[in-house]
């Protein structure tokens, strides 16, 4: 995978002085890069394609406009399926401090991808216009304090065990086991798996695999597969059941999830369902 960064003007943001600063970054083909971190908290808002973030003991997906917020020194990497361009902007730890120390993702509204916009897209001018700099940087936080966010991730286990039926599933989502048959491959029974599953993720092993699925959805959709092509690819026997699904998970048909404007159109029970705390 290259990256591509489209604003070279700047070298490394955690080292430049100004409190926001912006990159455009273009990831082009297949592939991740490599695990990293930064001083300042990132955002990191994608505008063309789906963006798969691994940090915080978790797996998020990133669809087209919406963001990840990423506080200061998160190791993390992402994963490309594909053209991904990004608008990142680095802010200094403090300023954003309303946000927490807990990656989620954000539902950006107009304005508030406006102002990242103009960070991302002329960041050296921004930095040499001190006011005008000021002024969009309280737009910026003012907006951020009013942004959803929620941590939506596939949490990952840690035992290694399940670990690897977990890159096992990441590697294959189509394989279609039952947890007494992954338990036979990996050397555990039943009761342990669903034991240790519950444990370290919070859920069941089923609702684990068919959020895995919900994620990997929802990259497809960003990218224009057709849902029938999708369900199918994903070892779904019809559109119809893995519409069902999709719908008990995010409270939307896969038809409607983009239309809505953001995440989370479900009601209060679905959305802690899937969204977790």
């Amino acid at each position: 995978m290259s990256i591509i960064i489209i604003t070279p003007e700047i070298d490394d943001p955690d080292i430049v002085s100004s409190s926001v600063v912006g990159l455009t970054i273009e990831l082009t083909a297949v592939g991740e890069t490599e695990p990293h971190s930064h001083r300042k908290a990132q955002l990191l808002y994608v505008t063309c394609g789906a963006l798969t973030v691994e940090a915080a003991g978790g797996i998020w997906t990133v669809p087209p406009q919406c963001a990840i917020w990423l506080p200061a020194g998160v190791l993390h990497r992402a994963h490309a399926s594909g053209r991904i361009v990004m608008a990142n902007l680095y802010i200094e730890p403090n300023l954003a401090a309303f946000l927490g120390e807990s990656c989620g993702i954000l539902f950006i509204r107009p304005l508030l991808r406006e102002v990242i916009l103009a960070f991302a897209s002329n960041p050296a001018f921004l930095i040499a216009e001190e006011e005008r700099r000021a002024r969009l940087s309280e737009v910026l936080l003012d907006e951020l304090r009013d942004a959803p966010l929620e941590p939506l991730r596939l949490p990952m286990p840690v035992d290694r065990r399940l670990r690897r039926l977990a890159d096992a599933l990441l590697e294959d989502p189509t394989a279609r086991f039952t947890i007494e048959e992954w338990g036979a491959r990996i050397g555990a029974s039943k009761r342990t798996l669903t034991r240790l599953f519950q444990r370290e993720t919070g859920m069941s092993f089923g609702r684990w695999r068919q959020q895995l699925h919900v994620g990997l959805a929802l990259q497809r959709l960003a990218g224009g597969d057709a849902v029938t092509t999708i369900a199918l690819d994903l070892g779904y026997e019809s559109a119809s059941s893995f519409i069902t699904m999709f719908r008990r998970h995010t409270g939307a048909s896969p038809s409607r999830y983009f239309g809505e404007g953001r995440f989370g159109v479900g009601s209060p029970e679905l959305r802690s369902r899937y969204l977790g705390g």
